[in-house]
């Protein structure tokens, strides 16, 4: 089979980006095969960073003085060339200078504008704000979800060097570009998109903010119930790392091997994945003899249940039992070796490893997870590969052309040197999604494929999610999860491995555009999912597929079964988080890749529906939580000769990069965010109390800022430090954050409620009062935006889909007869 040619090819994008998420987004095109002039100050960016290399690959960097009529003339002179224009300053910056998107838009109806601000433009307390990664963090809660673990040994907040909230900005406004670029094809009109930062944080959190009335305790982990006891009771939270991981269940922890390196093991939810577990141990059988049995039906409230033994919430005493003999088992062989006995047994897990490690694992290159550029800067580089791709040209993304810096005669050349035409106007009698009248299939679990379909749903698609007949995961994974990414879909229930689910599963693979499964090639291939099955089925469908180890190329690790947490382990995450390879962190409980994850596969879902607008084809797009690491490290996953030591900040102790980028105590034992360059230090002389700090020598800053904070509350010290335009936040917490931003719900998507916006649910059909984050961290202004139904139980629209598939009731009612389809799992929405 050929190669086929890059499917954003002819597409041309002006990318205004500076530091992470304006840049990053534009690189996504570009890997793309999008013809991508990056613009820069004079002077050079503004974030000076080895990473701008993997940033700007693949585009022409010129230097634009914005602050001039020439500069502006040329800027918007490629502008006038271009398909999508990117940028990512303070809101009204870019219009103040001469560059207005809006009044541009009323002679180009078919520009794609896209501003990604650090908080939106209708949040009038902060749009003004310099909104530094680490000041959005502050704001919108990050870092007072990173751990709970660290919560129970009185950490709280944390921080993380990692730039989340522009890991999830990127794929948010990457994808909203090609949605609205694929819509184009058939409307003839652009968009003009804002994708703020605090919006993008606060949906990639959307796991960690929920809020469930009344939640049953089966649902809480030990953590969770330890730090609910010591709260209630006043108690402080002061226990040791070591604690803190007796409280862990055994099957979600790392083992000491015998190579002395930890191992991450994650499959406490599965029907299957423990028992595999304990059977690699060499411990299943004995567990057995002395009584351990696992309740078949977890479905039933508890109270009915036959055994006390759910893997997934598991009694104290059996969770100590399993612990002890789990630590001793992995003693006996080396973390390699685990390694693949684990991934040849399709047990979820993964060693610990640091980034460095991961930059260099042989997987990571064979794979295309890592791959060579050679910089004219730093040479030979070691970049993170393409974060999602197509499967029918992934291979021309893995070897990439640097950057290359040009003249603006150069530029402008390079544009007028790519064929087109301006898409053809048509009249739209309402606003529509970009997604009206394309129908998904979803057959995926856990959290990311699910959250890739429901994040769709709110741009018009229709989704069905097909699960199992009888469930593989327990409730805490399908119906928890699923009151985020259940939204907007209806479900159904069928066994597509007997005869009667088979078809039924057929036919809606006939009857739809896009069909999307989270699992690796081999069960893809057995499901019947491979390119040639799927084509005999339906050679018009695209297929997207998410897994845990891909890349563009096969790698020895590819077909091994994981979730997030197994490639935060595997890719240095953890480790940082911790601080040293005795002491992994999970890093946020739920969805730093995960969210990242559903975002990229519904990025490449659009790609492929673009293509096939254009040329026909019908693609595969693909993306891996493993491609997605190098994202959400970007600042620090690289590689070169010479390159300094890998020392970021890590560990609980970490407060933050310098004493002019940390986390400091105040007089009202509020925590404070400032972040501030070298650059910004003329201005600390103009806050009163910090006069004197530009003439402080660099060693005794962290010593006297902690001091002077703690004179005053942070209420205080944000409007002063603000007042001198350096970038500063109050630390909040996430609860806060929702109990202040939250409204009965209204049909709407939250898109006019400014930086943060949850809705409460009183009615959910779960009988629990539901409070979670909005759908709303895409704002287009021509297309419309949904707010999404609330989720129906699993099962309730099982008979209203065979009835669209054309079966009959008597055959309806076989297929439930047999247990080849089902209209529910329990008889309560959320089992008691």
């Amino acid at each position: 089979m050929g190669r086929s040619p890059l499917p954003l090819s002819g597409i041309k994008v002006v990318d205004f980006g500076q530091y992470i998420a304006g840049p990053a987004t534009a690189m996504i095109l570009a890997d793309f095969g999008a013809t991508v002039v990056h613009i820069d100050p004079p002077s050079g960016p503004l974030w000076e960073s080895p990473a701008n290399a993997t940033l700007n690959r693949n585009k022409l960097v010129i230097p634009i003085d914005l602050k001039s009529e020439e500069g502006v003339a040329q800027a918007l002179a490629l502008i006038g060339e271009a398909d999508i224009v990117i940028e990512n300053f303070r809101p009204g910056v870019l219009a103040r200078l001469g560059i207005d998107f809006t009044a541009i838009r009323e002679t180009r109806r078919d520009l794609i504008a896209v501003s990604i601000p650090g908080f939106a433009s209708n949040d009038q307390l902060r749009r003004e704000w310099r909104a530094f990664e680490s000041v959005i963090a502050a704001s919108s809660g990050v870092f007072s979800v990173m751990s709970l673990s660290l919560n129970l040994m009185g950490i709280k907040p944390s921080f993380s060097p990692l730039p989340l909230a522009s890991a999830y900005g990127t794929v948010l406004a990457a994808s909203a570009i090609v949605l609205a670029l694929q819509a184009r094809e058939r409307s003839g009109i652009g968009d003009l998109i804002e994708v703020p930062l605090s919006c993008a944080a606060m949906e990639g959190l959307a796991y960690n903010s929920i809020s469930i009335s009344d939640l049953p305790s089966r649902y809480k982990s030990q953590t969770e119930i330890e730090i609910e006891r010591r709260l209630q009771d006043a108690l402080p939270m002061d226990l040791s790392y070591e604690s803190t991981r007796e409280l862990l269940n055994p099957f979600c922890r790392s083992y000491k091997c015998k190579d002395g390196r930890m191992f991450y093991v994650l499959c406490p939810g599965h029907k299957h994945h423990p028992i595999r577990c304990l059977k690699v141990l060499g411990l299943y059988d004995e567990l057995v003899a002395e009584g351990l049995a696992q309740e078949e039906n977890v479905y039933l409230p508890a109270r009915k249940w036959q055994s006390d033994v759910s893997f997934d919430a598991l009694p104290r005493d059996w969770a100590d039992k399993i612990t002890e003999r789990m630590k001793a088992a992995f003693l006996g062989r080396t973390s390699t070796e685990w390694e693949y006995i684990f991934g040849e047994g399709l047990i979820p897990a993964a060693p610990q490893r640091w980034l460095h490690e991961w930059i260099g694992d042989k997987h990571a290159a064979s794979a295309g997870l890592m791959i060579k550029v050679d910089d004219p800067i730093y040479g030979q580089m070691i970049q993170p590969g393409p974060m999602v791709w197509l499967e029918e040209s992934g291979e021309a993304m893995l070897d990439p052309p640097p950057r290359k810096w040009v003249t603006f005669d150069q530029a402008i050349a390079a544009f007028s040197a790519i064929p087109g035409k301006a898409p053809t106007l048509r009249s739209a009698d309402r606003p529509k999604g970009w997604l009206e009248g394309v129908r998904i299939l979803d057959l995926t679990n856990v959290v990311a494929g699910p959250h890739s379909t429901s994040y769709l749903a709110r741009f018009g698609a229709e989704v069905i999610k097909i699960d199992p007949a009888s469930p593989l995961y327990e409730p805490s994974i399908t119906v928890i999860y699923g009151l985020n990414h259940l939204r907007g879909k209806r479900s159904a229930l069928a066994d597509v491995g007997s005869s009667g689910g088979r078809e039924a599963f057929k036919r809606l693979v006939k009857s739809v555009d896009v069909v999307v499964w989270n699992a690796p090639d081999r069960q893809v291939k057995r499901m019947g999912l491979d390119r040639e099955s799927l084509k005999d089925l339906n050679p018009n469908v695209i297929f997207c597929q998410l897994d845990c180890f891909g890349g563009a190329r096969r790698g020895s690790r590819s077909d091994y079964l994981g979730y997030e947490n197994n490639v935060q382990a595997a890719t240095g995450i953890m480790l940082r988080f911790g601080g040293s390879s005795e002491t992994p962190e999970d890093h946020v409980p739920v969805g730093t890749l995960d969210v990242m994850g559903g975002l990229s596969a519904a990025l490449g879902i659009a790609v492929a529906l673009f293509q096939k607008i254009r040329t026909g084809q019908a693609g595969r797009a693909r993306t891996s939580l493993s491609a997605l690491s190098g994202l959400l490290q970007i600042p620090f996953c690289y590689d070169y000769e010479g390159r300094g030591p890998f020392d970021e900040p890590s560990g609980p102790a970490s407060k933050g990069f310098d004493a002019l980028n940390s986390l400091y105590e105040t007089a009202s034992g509020r925590s404070l965010l400032v972040s501030a360059s070298e650059r910004d230090l003329p201005r600390f002389a103009r806050v009163d109390g910090l006069e004197g700090l530009p003439d402080m020598p660099n060693a005794y800053r962290m010593s006297v800022l902690a001091k002077a904070f703690l004179t005053n509350s942070a209420e205080e010290w944000v409007p002063r430090l603000q007042a001198a335009d350096i970038g500063a936040a109050i630390c909040e917490d996430i609860a806060e954050l929702r109990s202040k931003y939250a409204r009965i719900a209204d049909g709407t998507p939250g898109i006019d409620q400014g930086s943060y916006s949850f809705s409460t649910l009183r009615d959910h059909p779960s009988g629990h009062v539901v409070t979670q984050v909005d759908p709303y961290a895409v704002r287009p202004i021509c297309a419309k935006i949904y707010s999404l139904l609330p989720p129906e139980k699993y099962g309730a629209s099982t008979r209203q889909i065979l009835r669209s598939l054309q079966y009959s009731e008597r055959e309806i009612i076989e297929l439930f007869a047999t247990g080849q389809a089902s209209e529910s799992w329990s008889h309560e929405y959320l089992p008691s």
